[in-house]
């Protein structure tokens, strides 16, 4: 009887975590640079005398989705869209280097280039970036940053750090939505990395694809609580039978 119970009880809680993961992808469809969060299920033995053929479900985030998401052009000159596998570096609130697929860049009253949230855009050395007060900026496809003041001659004002993930150097998602290294340490400048200026990418969730997932997953948790309620009326039956004895 108590196998039931692990196996539908797990199964509804494995459910409820994959319509979080649904739901957050969703509430997410126009967020610039998004990535969808991808989940999967394991199995996990419960520990215990007599309780080795017990085994949870349990929800496991399996990463994200790396598939690019539409490129829209905006004709603002600090709105950039990383192409391919490619990511931007920021400073995050933490001190940490940490990376994001957004490019809607933003200049502050003294002069640092920052992201939509305030978060120091970080050049190829891994420092911020400091645009010349009242400069016209252009950054071209490797990321370099061009300012020019005035009639005074355009000057480098650096160039943005832009890396791209391996199969040995990977990113996960933080609790701040950012991406870091699963090393912990920062990744190193990929010189071929490419970026479209005056564009920005969208969020690379499909919210049909979403919005069927969820659909299946209520269904999922739904035949779990049948599952539940039957286990109880058997168990009901049970005690009357014995009972009667």
């Amino acid at each position: 009887m108590d196998r039931i119970i692990y196996t539908a009880a797990s199964g509804a809680n494995a459910a409820m975590a994959r319509q979080q993961a649904l739901s957050n992808n969703l509430a997410n469809v126009s967020t610039p640079g998004f990535r969808a969060e991808m989940s999967t299920q394991r199995s996990v033995p419960l520990e215990g005398s007599g309780a080795s053929t017990r085994v949870f479900a349990i929800e496991a985030t399996a990463g994200h989705s790396d598939r690019s998401g539409p490129i829209t052009m905006t004709g603002r000159n600090l709105d950039v869209a990383a192409r391919d596998k490619a990511y931007f570096a920021l400073q995050a609130l933490d001190g940490t280097e940490a990376y994001t697929r957004a490019g809607s860049l933003e200049v502050k009253e003294d002069g640092s280039l920052v992201n939509p949230q305030g978060l120091a855009m970080l050049d190829a050395g891994g420092a911020p970036i400091n645009i010349p007060q009242g400069a016209q900026v252009t950054i071209g496809s490797d990321g370099t940053i061009t300012a020019k003041v005035g009639n005074q001659p355009a000057s480098v004002a650096g160039r943005l750090k832009l890396v791209t993930p391996t199969a040995e150097e990977r990113l996960k998602r933080g609790d701040d939505g950012y991406f870091r290294s699963t090393t912990g340490g920062p990744l190193n400048a990929d010189p071929n990395a490419r970026m479209q200026d005056s564009a920005l990418e969208g969020s690379n969730v499909n919210p049909i694809e979403a919005m069927v997932g969820m659909i299946q997953v209520a269904r999922h948790f739904e035949q779990q609580m049948k599952l539940l309620q039957s286990a109880e009326k058997n168990d009901q039956t049970a005690a009357q039978l014995l009972n009667m004895g």
